[in-house]
């Protein structure tokens, strides 16, 4: 169940809440009786694992990025299949 922090508009007392999703927000302060609102912190996201960097789609024999070890016949097949779009413009 997640944990949900809570601070009082009227008196600043700040607590935390286990709560089920489904369980209604809590409106009162516990010290006060004053109106409660809800805090947000920041979530640590972690990316672990191939696809996330810049370099994981290049080739490591490439060396200048991942046109650069192409071979021609593959180059000259883009070439002819962009040529179409380039010249309706």
């Amino acid at each position: 169940m997640p944990t949900y922090a809570y601070a009082c508009t009227q008196c600043g007392h700040r607590f935390d809440a286990v709560q089920s999703f489904s369980d209604a927000a809590l409106t009162q302060c516990p010290e006060c009786d004053g109106a409660l609102r809800k805090q947000y912190g920041s979530v640590g996201v972690t990316f672990n694992g191939s696809g996330f960097y810049r370099t994981d789609s290049r080739s490591s024999t490439s060396g200048g990025g991942a046109g650069a070890g192409a071979s021609t016949s593959t180059s000259s097949k883009s070439e002819a299949k962009s040529s179409p779009a380039s010249s309706g413009s």
